[in-house]
């Protein structure tokens, strides 16, 4: 590794830990839109920091959660969906909720993405809630909620796109259905 190269990540590493240094106590993730009432039980504060999931492709989440949050005088801190891990990995995670559109005794079906956080949490033993969405999710997105951006096109001509919106979380990955 270059001279440079460990510049560039000691870097990195001290920006990022300065902000996590800022975190106290615990972190509650948040995935999906729920249904207004969730946010009711919601507690912020007092070593609770609540991490909301931006919800790609339509970005939603970010949009509706951490408005309802901020309607209660909660600051949320949002994230891009693929930073779950790190948080993880950081030991930062102390709850994770998501919407769930249906819930039966074999799982439930929630917001693409809510898979890989039942995944960590399972491996970082952090309890999973699933909490009711606002509505009712389209199963499948079309190509233009992958191909572009905020009207900017970012992907390459002459390829495909697959785009599940909702994804069946089984019921290994749930810690408690709440209402």
């Amino acid at each position: 590794m270059s001279a440079l190269e460990t510049q560039t990540n000691e870097d990195q590493k001290t920006a990022g830990d300065s902000f996590l240094n800022d975190v106290q106590g615990s972190v509650v993730l948040l995935h999906g839109v729920f249904e207004p009432s969730v946010f009711g039980v919601v507690k912020s504060g007092k070593g609770t920091e609540l991490f909301v999931m931006e919800g790609r492709p339509s970005l939603e989440s970010a949009q509706t959660t951490c408005r309802e949050l901020l309607r209660r005088k909660i600051k949320p801190t949002l994230i891009a969906d693929n930073m779950a891990g790190f948080l993880f990995y950081r030991n930062l995670v102390k709850e994770a909720w998501l919407a769930c559109q249906t819930v039966d005794d074999q799982g439930a079906l929630c917001p693409i993405g809510s898979l890989i956080v039942g995944v960590l949490a399972k491996r970082h033993n952090v309890p999973v809630y699933v909490y009711p969405a606002s509505k009712e999710s389209r199963l499948m997105g079309g190509q233009k909620d992958i191909f572009y951006f905020k009207g900017i096109k970012v992907a390459p001509q002459n390829i495909k796109g697959y785009v599940p919106l909702v994804e069946w979380l089984p019921k290994k990955y749930i810690t408690e259905t709440r209402k």
